[in-house]
């Protein structure tokens, strides 16, 4: 491996850090505006008021700590979810100023917490590098939450105060001494009931976000507690963004070791990690002064860029050496898209004046990004690939191989398209279409086995719902190339329906129907084939499940008639309720077994009209735990997904064998 550069965030001396503390002082804080417009419209500065909202005020909170951390004053932060409802983070950091600002006669802290932009990171003095840069975070969690509680050490001092939807209920006072060497802020709020649909957090979600920031942020200490359920995770990671690969990939079969770089180039520091798998799915996160931009951004486009560039010419290169024979004739001029099949990478920036789209911050937009990491990824690749002959064949043998499987793709498709031409209709002969031609309007169910799929035809209602019947279990994507995938020909059925395209050619304006609804049996084959759709989706079709058009229906388990009186439960649970209201005695209990013993009626009256049905809609609210689920049931490793059903055999209430 080539040598790693020194990190540019140091963690400073004794002295250093005395100084910086002197000068972290309320004249540090600059206030840009005021705190109208976030209860009104929180939305705006959140993302949403559902749980993805809800958790994000966490991440706000936390990110003003690893601020610190990436400023070298902080190694240790504590999050616990509080058996009252509340949510409090604590850190070890310098502390929030709390001197009066004579401009306001207010405290820093509580101007910190009550103005839309105030804060220390306008300046570059007190944070050189922060994820919080619009100086938000805190300020919005206060005015999203009936409660806020600040605690601050510093100074040798311990200082309190208390806040309320936005305001100061209390003024900021002096509760008892510290140690010289004890700082630190602790941020305690209950969010807001009538902001948020839903004020129950989830300790998974978050500890999948806290693990996250830890390998972002080697060498400090991230531990969550969950008062009521008694459960704790503590993550500290030494190794890195190349822990972080190792963790990704710890059920799929790895081509090499980890391939690890990192250098500063232009003011902004590069860090990434790459690691090839035998799979055939790509995972590539892009983070931005440890924030997850979700949706990429200019740093991703610039690896993107450098590893197709470097790949390419390590080949041509290796051709001037071997003769005209040393080259495949796939090898001539890889895509990007066959460079990244089974590529398992993390790229990671430290930006000085980040520039991102949205106060949510899942895209970066800052130009200079893409040049730092093209020209880093470029030469220290190259570096790499010179100096590891063996595992450089290994790689670009995996390239070529995608890219014959993506030659032999398009060969089928153009096949399948002329095809479709001569026909006088080129959609899937047993597609059932509805007749409007509103995509936002229309529905298409996606039904197990022929007998189910008659059944939906004849109970749905034509204007807006199609439906298609799925002969058996589709191929398991997982475990296929490209290649393979376009000539199963309930896939390209289903491709063809839902009009969009898969791989590259993917076009989401062409979607046809806005909800996507798997209809299948409530035992384990229906199960089973929803998973491999779920799959085929998550693999091939991403933006559908990210953009919420997929759900999943739910059929009943049960009809309980009892004279004239009809009532259809979902689960057992449901059942017993049932039975406990109208009476055990003279009740007809009927097991559905299939979709397909339930007449027209039936199946539109319970799981297809929309004024009694329940629909799930899918969604990933975390991609890397979504990714491991996915290639632990999916994959071709046996004794990961043997303990996975192990672990989770007592959550299945009820098997059909």
């Amino acid at each position: 491996m080539p040598e790693q550069t020194k990190k540019v965030q140091e963690i400073p001396e004794k002295e250093s850090e005395k100084q910086s503390m002197k000068e972290y002082k309320g004249d540090s804080i600059q206030v840009l505006d005021g705190l109208e417009g976030v209860r009104k419209r929180p939305a705006m500065y959140i993302g949403s008021t559902s749980a993805s909202g809800l958790h994000h005020i966490v991440y706000e909170v936390v990110d003003n700590s690893i601020d610190e951390a990436l400023s070298g004053f902080c190694n240790r932060i504590i999050i616990i979810m509080h058996s009252d409802g509340s949510v409090s983070v604590q850190d070890n950091g310098r502390g929030i100023p709390t001197d009066i600002m004579p401009k306001y006669g207010k405290p820093a802290m509580e101007l910190v917490l009550t103005k839309l932009h105030a804060g220390g990171k306008f300046d570059k003095k007190s944070y050189k590098i922060s994820g919080g840069l619009h100086g938000v975070g805190v300020s919005v969690v206060n005015a999203l939450s009936i409660k806020m509680q600040a605690t601050v050490m510093r100074e040798g001092k311990v200082f309190f105060q208390e806040f309320g939807t936005g305001k100061a209920v209390s003024d900021m006072k002096i509760i008892g001494t510290a140690q010289p060497e004890q700082t630190g802020t602790i941020i305690r709020f209950w969010p807001d009931p009538s902001i948020f649909e839903t004020t129950e957090f989830s300790f998974e979600v978050l500890s999948s976000r806290l693990r996250e920031l830890a390998f972002l942020n080697k060498g400090v200490e991230i531990t969550i507690k969950d008062e009521k359920s008694q459960k704790e995770h503590t993550f500290l990671y030494q190794g890195g963004i190349s822990s972080f690969i190792e963790y990704m990939n710890q059920n799929k079969k790895p081509l090499h070791p980890v391939i690890y770089f990192s250098k500063a180039d232009g003011g902004i520091e590069v860090e990434a990690a790459m690691q090839y798998t035998e799979g055939y799915s790509e995972n590539i996160f892009s983070f931005a002064n440890s924030i997850n931009t979700i949706e990429g951004g200019t740093h991703l486009t610039g690896f993107k860029s450098a590893l197709t560039r470097a790949v390419n010419n390590y080949i041509e290169a290796s051709k001037g050496k071997n003769g005209k024979n040393g080259k495949k004739p796939e090898e001539s001029g890889l895509s990007s898209e066959d460079v990244r099949e089974g590529l398992t990478a993390v790229i990671s920036v430290k930006v000085p004046e980040p520039q991102f789209e949205g106060q949510t911050k899942t895209k970066l937009g800052n130009s200079q990004a893409k040049g730092a990491v093209e020209s880093v990824v470029f030469d220290k690749l190259t570096a790499y690939l010179q100096e590891n002959p063996a595992i450089a064949k290994m790689i670009i043998e995996k390239c070529s191989n995608a890219a014959a499987a993506r030659n032999a793709a398009r060969q089928a498709r153009d096949l399948a398209r002329r095809k479709s031409i001569l026909s006088s209709n080129s959609l899937p002969g047993k597609l059932a279409d509805c007749s409007d031609d509103d995509p936002a309007h229309c529905e298409l169910y996606l039904v197990e086995g022929d007998s189910a799929g008659g059944s939906a035809k004849q109970g749905r209602n034509r204007n807006f719902q199609a439906i298609l019947p799925l002969r058996g279990k589709i191929l398991n994507v997982e475990k296929s190339r490209l290649d393979k995938i376009v000539i199963n020909r309930e896939i390209t059925n289903l491709i063809t329906a839902i009009g969009c395209g898969i791989a590259n050619e993917f076009d989401i304006r062409k979607l046809r129907y806005h909800k996507i609804i798997i209809m299948t049996d409530a035992d384990v084959d229906g199960a089973h084939i929803r998973t491999l759709l779920l799959t085929f989706f998550f693999r091939q079709m991403k933006p559908l499940i990210e953009q919420g058009y997929v759900y999943i229906a739910q059929p009943p388990l049960y009809r309980v008639a009892r004279g004239k009186s009809v009532r259809y439960c979902y689960n057992d649970a449901e059942l017993e309720s049932c039975l406990k209201e109208i009476g055990r005695e003279n009740t007809s209990i009927q097991r559905y077994k299939g979709l397909g013993e339930m007449n027209p009626e039936q199946l539109w009256e319970t799981t297809m009209s929309p004024a009694n049905r329940t629909l799930l809609k899918v969604t990933v609210e975390d991609a890397v735990e979504a990714d491991k689920i996915f290639t632990v049931l999916m994959g071709s490793e046996v004794e990961p997904r043997r303990e996975f059903i192990k672990a989770h055999s007592k959550e299945v209430s009820m098997l059909d064998i």
